[in-house]
């Protein structure tokens, strides 16, 4: 492997910092191999409780959208926490974005509801959130405070100034009755809009997706699930096949050898809080297109949700090693469980809390062994 501060960087499995010991043992040392396992059983279960339709075409379009959320925020968290660092204020800049758009449009600002509206409307937000992950990372970097500490200031401050703003403009902190811009415009149909039509024909084709009388019963999932689907292919590319993997890496492992050996740690860390303020701008985008409402209570919890769904994926609460793939199995688990509710009623919801406390609990314990292995005990 070239040096880290080399411009050469060599292909590797991603989240692999492992000796390529081989067969059964490399798997082992896999930090998302329990995290498969916890998966397909929770598949299995699921299916079995609802009898399938769990997992019939609406139940597939269902899950998938929750699972989908999920993906996209905490594939941003385990980036972040692979580098060493948390963000707590992912949510609250869901509530903000969503808010900023939906206040974009209502007003017809800035360039009006015609085609251009919802296009400069997320740019626009876009713009807001990327500067504020900036002044979140710019400040953890040269005040050498702890960055939980820093956004959990910044989830209070976003939250707060959300609710104070919209509800002096709007007088109330909820914006409903949006037009349906998905129906005029093509980048809000990006967001709001189905994708994969043509699985769900060729399921119709096939016999399934059919109702009662006869017809096509769903026509496709929502776009989200493509995002989460571009999301986590860069973020898993980004890890395993660029430079700019190696330093993430080596930014979480040790952050001062890192630095001596040409890494750009301040630049890394920075970059990585303007990611998960994407990730929160995009998240906000599809409710907003999807719904055509607003709510700057949104987003509540969802960055605790985010970091627990990147640590039972495999993501080191220390840093330095993490994995996309793990991060895609935590995402599924969790979406399933939290969906579990709407197919199987003699499930009480509350225990969807109680399984992320469990996994949570097991998963941090699960970590540390695999970390001790991989270090040798250190």
């Amino acid at each position: 492997m070239a040096p880290i501060g080399s411009t050469i960087s060599t292909p590797r499995v991603e989240a692999d910092r492992l000796a390529r010991t081989g067969g059964l043992a490399n798997l082992k040392r896999r930090p998302e191999i329990g995290t498969f396992l916890v998966m397909i059983a929770v598949v299995l279960a699921i299916a079995f409780a609802s009898h399938g339709t769990a997992f019939n075409a609406l139940g597939v379009k269902n899950n998938l959208s929750i699972i989908a959320q999920f993906g996209i925020i905490a594939t941003g968290a385990s980036l972040l926490m692979v580098a060493g660092e948390f963000d707590l204020s992912i949510g609250s800049m869901i509530g903000f974005a969503g808010m900023s758009m939906a206040m974009m449009l209502k007003w017809g600002l800035p360039f009006g509801l015609g085609p251009a509206g919802p296009a400069s409307a997320f740019l626009i937000t876009l713009i807001m959130t990327l500067a504020l992950g900036w002044l979140i990372g710019t400040i953890v970097v040269h005040s050498r405070l702890s960055s939980f500490i820093v956004t959990l200031a910044f989830l209070f401050f976003l939250r707060g100034i959300t609710e104070v703003c919209f509800r002096g403009i709007n007088q109330s902190t909820q914006i409903s009755g949006l037009p349906d811009f998905k129906q005029e415009s093509w980048f809000a149909a990006v967001f709001g809009g189905e994708s994969f039509q043509w699985l769900y024909s060729l399921w119709f084709r096939l016999g399934g997706n059919v109702n009662r009388s006869g017809l096509q019963w769903v026509t496709g999932l929502d776009a989200r699930v493509v995002w989460w689907i571009a999301i986590a292919a860069v973020a898993y590319l980004v890890l395993s096949r660029t430079q700019a993997g190696n330093w993430i890496y080596a930014t979480g492992d040790n952050r001062e050898s890192a630095r001596a050996n040409g890494v750009p740690v301040n630049k890394v860390r920075i970059g990585l809080f303007m990611f998960t303020a994407f990730c929160a701008t995009i998240f906000a985008a599809c409710q907003v297109f999807d719904t055509n409402t607003a709510d700057a209570g949104k987003g509540n919890l969802k960055e605790l949700e985010a970091i627990a769904i990147a640590v039972v994926g495999g993501t080191l609460m220390t840093g330095g090693f993490g994995s996309v793939v793990g991060v895609a199995f935590g995402a599924i688990t969790f979406g399933l469980v939290a969906n579990a509710v709407f197919f199987i009623p003699a499930i009480d919801g509350s225990y969807y809390r109680v399984f992320v406390g469990i996994m949570l609990l097991i998963a941090v314990f699960l970590n540390e062994s695999v970390r001790k292995r991989i270090t040798g005990g250190i």
